[in-house]
């Protein structure tokens, strides 16, 4: 059991777990942590505003059905309905830098979609400190409950990435994974702006059937659209330029060694 091996490797919450991996990476390497914990009550923001640079909320749908009993978010009592309310009473949330997912395929209809990215945007409206949305479409995998569920189609994530851009917040970046789909170059004409976390040494873990897309095809195609691929960190550019507010000390000043004047990566991915 989750509680047994947390116990025994010294810990009764994996909020607690989190946070002494995130000191590890800190003093051991040259990354900057992204806690990717979904959403979190003032003490577990607290606990790891000090160890990482920002951190995920991800929503996902603030769809009541979903949550019902055979719905795909029945058992994620922190995700679904409520947790957009939840993350505007976390008086620590505005405090950080975050990004909120919206997934599409599970069952949702358009309107729920809606008002998930309309509920995300009043959040940032009130606080301003959501950097990113991602949109990401369903994928169906052997031996899951919706093993046998439709995933959506190209069309569908083209019209949901045109619809978020257009409700978003302009200075909100707009993500999809390049590796789950393969005409991913159409979203920048959808008002996609960000490729997020790709990595040439290590897979999706979420998805590992899916390669991440190599680095220079990446750039190429999206060179061809008009655009030069650049590395940024995992806290923007804007934020970085108010660390005071959103960026533990310690944090900040890991941050500036490895940002440049314009707050992008200082060194770029080759």
């Amino acid at each position: 059991m989750a509680r047994d091996a947390l116990a025994a490797l010294g810990h009764t919450r994996m909020t607690d777990y989190l946070r002494s991996l995130c000191e590890r990476v800190l003093a051991e390497t040259g990354l900057l942590p992204h806690v990717n914990a979904g959403t979190l009550d003032d003490d577990e923001i607290a606990m790891l505003k000090p160890v990482s640079g920002s951190m995920g909320m991800m929503l996902e749908s603030v769809s009541k059905r979903l949550c019902e009993p055979g719905g795909p978010h029945q058992w994620l009592p922190r995700q679904g309905a409520g947790a957009a309310p939840a993350h505007a009473r976390a008086r620590g949330a505005p405090r950080r830098a975050v990004h909120h997912r919206i997934l599409i395929g599970i069952g949702e209809t358009w309107a729920e979609r809606l008002d998930t990215l309309a509920a995300i945007n009043e959040i940032h409206v009130r606080y301003g400190h959501i950097q990113e949305v991602i949109v990401q479409n369903f994928r169906a995998k052997p031996g899951i409950a919706m093993a046998d569920h439709p995933e959506p189609d190209h069309d569908d994530m083209r019209r949901t990435l045109a619809v978020a851009r257009l409700m978003l917040a302009p200075e909100i970046s707009l993500q999809a994974p390049p590796n789950l789909a393969p005409g991913y170059l159409d979203y920048i004409d959808c008002g996609l702006n960000d490729w997020g976390g790709i990595s040439p040494l290590t897979v999706d873990h979420i998805n590992p059937e899916c390669a991440w897309p190599h680095i220079e095809s990446l750039a190429a195609g999206t060179a061809a659209k008009g655009y030069r691929l650049q590395e940024r960190l995992t806290v923007y550019p804007r934020y970085i330029a108010a660390a005071a507010r959103y960026l533990d000390p310690t944090v900040a000043r890991q941050v500036g060694a490895m940002a440049r004047h314009d707050g992008l990566a200082l060194h770029q991915m080759q």
